[in-house]
């Protein structure tokens, strides 16, 4: 997620020495001006990010005291091109904060915190300033604006609102303090969890404890263990570690004891987030009232396709309504089927869901996971994510020597089909003690055209697969394979951009609308036109065979309610947090476990907790946003289908997603939508496609 940040593009000269050796307040000489990531030190974030804000302020001072009558251009578009020195520097810094962080990094985050929000606060509750915005915004209709400088003009004056401009100066104090308060909050929780996660190794020395897991994971925790100067083998909570133990380990005792700690994060311990919850909560409340919003899903709902809180529990009912009972019956045969195979529990609990759930599509649709791994090196799917960008849009991928922030990341150059340059594309695939865990996309430095020269993007794509051993190379479950394609998707999203504002290109769209690229990129990913091309036995080069794509397919919609209520429930629990209108009387897991009663499929366990660690929602920018997964699932499953009319490489039907991929934001998503498909989507297509009606 992206912050706009509202100061003008003026330059200033600095003769300081410190400038001279600070890499981060230099303009790179890199081709295409690639981050110095050889150069960048610690120590010269916080004298940047300090530099870097003074010239903000001087930037705002500036568009102030224009002695000139406000216009578009002298006001709007100067604002929209302002700060370039200081988002560069929070491009790098925060990426690498999720990326490669250290303890330093975070303290300095902490130290940024107030800072930034100080220097946010002085934009954004500046009464000159909103001054000269709305006198423009009150002209517009007499403008002959374009449609991307109308919506730029409307979304900088909406920002301002949003932003407490229309406040009096006692209401301006008490928001300047809240949204110092939040980001504090919100470092705090991203902090509490990262150490909790790291926190927690299962470190085992018996082979007899090993029973049930494939050679793959037995690998990647004996390396680990290695790593770690240890015999045996080690498990930790990263993603490739605890599912693979969760889904395969015979051993119920080490996987009641494994889910316990993924599930108790940051709860009960010394990085407990329970009070920090609470308070992001309340302040959150405080600051949408503020505003004159009912609650904060209405604030955040408000510049989204959704457009308010209860149109998106609407929107959940609908998709909940009718999968409910379906994901209830998947759960009861699959417990019908453990007990058939000597399970003697009553019922099987979350950690016996994976265990079972694989054994039964293995014996369902003969699909063994470890058997389907080799067909999917890490570098084939790579080659493979290529191949298909250049058979939908022409464009070509080439490694490049530059600078990179760890070891794992490589840079690729990718060009369009007359050649010309159209981003850097940075991969960072392995998992780390550095590294949040998950998969995201995100980018060092956006698109955007200033005084007729263009600065194309740099992306950044981040994994945590298993790394590859001393003699197996990384393989990618299915599973993993239709995540990259996922994170590939918002990475075309970004390197395809072709707008003039920064905050109208790549993927600044709505929160709602910005999966939909993602999302619909993994339907290829079960297509055998597409995995022929690429999937391939790494040892003997023997292509996948058409009885494994056929599983694959079929097995496609397999627990397809279950899981689907998985990410409702994740969506009720955001909404219940952030539809609140008081501080509840009961503890933060009282709260979730009554929030998520009515939906649940599986036995809730009491000391167990989602919220603690749930970051998407208080660290990551989904707040009142998480039913957007589903939203875009909606999107998608009605698009592709599109493609599955015409053909999934149709060239006309590329030529017309490629154009909803360029104009990012710059035109009001249902609008993009409808260009795209000739129609809204219905939350049908999605049911249909999941085969629950």
């Amino acid at each position: 997620m992206k912050t706009k940040l509202f100061f003008s593009a003026i330059l200033i000269l600095f003769a300081s020495c410190n400038m001279n050796k600070n890499p981060l307040l230099q303009d790179s000489t890199l081709p295409y001006g690639a981050p110095a990531f050889d150069k960048i030190e610690v120590d010269h974030y916080l004298p940047a990010f300090k530099q870097a804000i003074s010239e903000g302020k001087a930037e705002v001072d500036a568009i102030v005291n224009n002695p000139e009558a406000p216009t578009f251009s002298n006001t709007i578009e100067s604002l929209e091109y302002a700060g370039d020195r200081l988002n560069k520097i929070s491009a790098i810094f925060y990426n690498l904060l999720e990326a490669d962080a250290n303890e330093r990094l975070q303290e300095i985050a902490e130290e940024l915190s107030p800072m930034m929000t100080e220097f946010s606060m002085y934009v954004s509750l500046n009464p000159e300033l909103f001054s000269r915005v709305k006198q423009v915004y009150e002209q517009r209709a007499a403008l002959q604006l374009d449609p991307a400088q109308m919506k730029l003009l409307t979304d900088t004056y909406k920002s301002f609102e949003r932003s407490g401009a229309n406040l009096n100066d006692e209401q301006k104090k008490e928001f300047a303090a809240i949204e110092e308060e939040l980001s504090l909050m919100t470092l705090q929780f991203k902090r509490n969890q990262l150490a909790s996660t790291n926190a927690f190794t299962m470190h085992i020395t018996d082979p007899a404890d090993l029973a049930g897991l494939p050679g793959f994971v037995k690998d990647m925790a004996a390396q680990a263990a290695a790593e770690k100067e240890l015999e045996g083998w080690l498990f930790d909570l990263s993603a490739p570690s605890y599912s693979g133990f969760m889904k395969y380990s015979d051993n119920r005792d080490l996987r009641e004891k494994y889910y316990r700690a993924y599930n108790r994060r940051a709860y009960g311990d010394e990085w407990d987030n329970t009070a920090t919850i609470q308070r992001i909560v309340e302040l959150r409340y405080k600051k949408a009232t503020l505003l004159g919003y009912k609650d904060f899903s209405d604030y955040q709902t408000e510049r989204r396709m959704a457009k308010s809180g209860d149109a998106v529990l609407e929107f959940i009912g609908e998709l909940m309504d009718p999968a409910l009972p379906v994901a209830k019956t998947e759960v009861k045969n699959l417990n019908d089927f453990a007990k058939s195979k000597g399970f003697e529990g009553d019922i099987i609990m979350p950690w016996d869901f994976s265990y079972w759930a694989e054994k039964l599509r293995v014996e369902k649709y003969d699909l063994n996971v470890e058997e389907m791994k080799p067909y999917f090196r890490l570098e084939d799917c790579i080659d493979a994510l290529f191949s298909l960008a250049n058979r939908l849009y022409g464009i070509t991928f080439e490694p490049i020597d530059l600078p990179v922030y760890h070891p794992d990341v490589k840079v690729y150059d990718v060009t369009d089909n007359d050649g010309t340059h159209l981003s850097l594309l940075y991969l960072d695939f392995f998992p780390r003690a550095s590294k949040r865990s998950g998969a995201w996309m995100t980018e060092f430095r956006g698109q955007k055209i200033y005084n007729g020269v263009e600065e194309r993007p740099f992306i950044s794509l981040v994994t945590n697969f298993t790394k590859p051993t001393a003699d197996t190379p990384s393989l990618l479950t299915h599973d993993e394979f239709i995540t990259m394609l996922h994170e590939f998707g918002h990475a075309l999203h970004g390197m395809l951009a072709q707008g003039r504002y920064p905050s109208q290109t790549g993927t600044n769209v709505d929160r709602d609308f910005v999966e939909l690229p993602s999302q619909i990129l993994e339907n290829w990913g079960y297509e055998k036109e597409f995995l022929n091309s690429f999937a391939k036995h790494y040892e003997t080069g023997q292509p996948i065979p058409d009885e494994m794509i056929e599983k694959i397919v079929d097995a496609k919609n397999y627990l397809s309610a279950y899981y689907h209520m998985r990410q409702i429930q994740f969506g009720i629990l955001d909404m219940s947090w952030h539809t609140l209108t008081a501080m509840p009387d009961k503890s933060v897991i009282e709260f979730e476990k009554d929030a998520l009663k009515a939906s649940n499929v599986l036995p809730s366990v009491p000391e167990c907790i989602i919220s603690t660690s749930f970051a998407h929602i208080f660290s990551g920018g989904y707040a009142s946003g998480y039913y957007s997964y589903k939203w875009a699932e909606v999107l998608s499953a009605d698009g592709f289908t599109l493609f599955k009319e015409k053909g999934i490489f149709d060239k006309e039907t590329a030529d017309k997603f490629r154009r909803l991929l360029e104009q990012g934001g710059s035109v009001d998503a249902a609008e993009l939508y409808r260009d795209f498909r000739g129609h809204d989507p219905q939350p049908e297509a999605l049911l249909r496609q999941l085969g629950i009606i």
